[in-house]
């Protein structure tokens, strides 16, 4: 037999290397056509809003001839556009951002009719004002008032369409004054701001040791105590009835510093910041109330305050909760004041979430009946847009 003669296998030659693309330049845009383009959306931007405006004006039409402007301003509304637009973000703006554009362009479309009158618990330069301004955009005309018992007052005689009045800070609690204010006054709650609060120190020089004195609103000075005790331990302090006032009295002097908003700044020529934040609380938040003569419909994620009164009974607080947890309410804030009305008589003051016309609302409100000596629905209203 004849051996066939097995020849090696052939080496397998190695895949010789391709010398690698040199990445591809991509031509920077020309900024001349990038401003083009941006010019391209304003115009756009500009034609839509115009539009819009029209369409808010026929919708007035619609509503046929209303007595003045506060009958075309609808809250729940507003509040449903704004959340729409939170819902649609998909950046790079942010939603905080994107919120007070089209505040602003509702508020601008409104004013069409008649700007809304807002009263305030002022001077110009308060938070208060910066709320107003947050929740009525700046086409509503800011009415400043001398104390929050003026705020409600112009709203009941109708020389306010609404007020902006403050209730609780995230540090320092409740302002007893405005909930006093719901135990006699038939004023509705019709909405809430929830505003960021930045204490700032201004003077007129800007120097931390020239100063020896410190004007602020009592609330700004509890806000930002730990502050001053470790950087102005031996400058007298000067309680003021506003931040404003404060404001105005710095300015006079070298030796003085006022504590208040930013807008303070500019507002009473304080030129010099000498600190910011000073606040104790970096989340320091101030809620404030937006007071009316009617109750809205609801928005769809909405707020109800009540006052119920109650005589002094054991287990009388148990009874005014319990009809709310049964029917699947829950309870965001309960304070309680005297009532006024009668010897240790007490009213609980109480927000819950859920709208006034919800029939779970309505159940536990026709049962909390029975347990107490009176109720009286404060108001609903939409919870805060951010």
């Amino acid at each position: 037999m004849t051996n066939k003669s097995t020849k090696p296998a052939a080496a397998k030659a190695k895949p010789v290397a391709k010398p690698a693309k040199a990445p591809a330049v991509v031509a920077a845009p020309a900024l001349s056509d990038v401003r083009a383009k941006i010019d391209s959306i304003d115009r756009q931007i500009q034609a839509l809003i115009a539009e819009r405006a029209r369409f808010a004006h026929q919708v007035g039409k619609a509503k046929g001839k209303l007595a003045a402007a506060v009958d075309y301003y609808r809250p729940e509304r507003e509040a449903q556009v704004l959340r729409m637009v939170i819902d649609r973000n998909e950046g790079p703006l942010s939603d905080e951002l994107l919120v007070h554009v089209f505040r602003e362009i509702m508020s601008a479309c409104l004013a069409q009719q008649e700007p809304l009158k807002i009263g305030y618990l002022g001077p110009e330069g308060t938070f208060s004002q910066q709320a107003v301004l947050k929740h009525f955009g700046r086409s509503a005309l800011g009415l400043p008032m001398a104390s929050i018992e003026e705020v409600f007052q112009e709203v009941e005689s109708g020389n306010a369409d609404f007020g902006v009045v403050p209730v609780e800070n995230s540090g320092q609690g409740t302002i007893q004054i405005t909930l006093d204010m719901f135990l006699t006054s038939n004023l509705k709650i019709c909405g809430e701001v929830e505003l960021r609060v930045q204490q700032y120190l201004m003077s007129r020089s800007g120097r931390l040791e020239d100063i020896e004195r410190v004007y602020a609103h009592p609330q700004s000075f509890m806000q930002t105590s730990g502050w001053l005790r470790a950087n102005l331990p031996k400058a007298e302090k000067v309680p003021v009835s506003s931040n404003a006032e404060g404001a105005r009295r710095a300015r006079n002097s070298d030796d003085a510093a006022a504590i208040g908003g930013e807008s303070a700044v500019h507002a009473y020529g304080l030129k010099k910041v000498v600190m910011s934040p000073i606040q104790d609380d970096k989340d320091n938040t101030t809620r404030f109330l937006v007071v009316g003569r009617q109750i809205f419909p609801s928005s769809g994620h909405d707020r109800t305050s009540v006052l119920v009164f109650i005589h002094d009974k054991p287990g009388a607080l148990f009874d005014v909760l319990s009809p709310f947890a049964r029917h699947g309410i829950s309870m965001n804030r309960i304070e309680s004041r005297p009532s006024h009305h009668a010897k240790w008589e007490y009213g609980f003051f109480i927000d819950l979430a859920g709208h006034v016309e919800d029939e779970a609302m309505k159940l536990a409100l026709a049962e909390l009946k029975a347990h107490s000596a009176q109720i009286k629905v404060l108001g609903s209203y939409p919870v805060a847009v951010p």
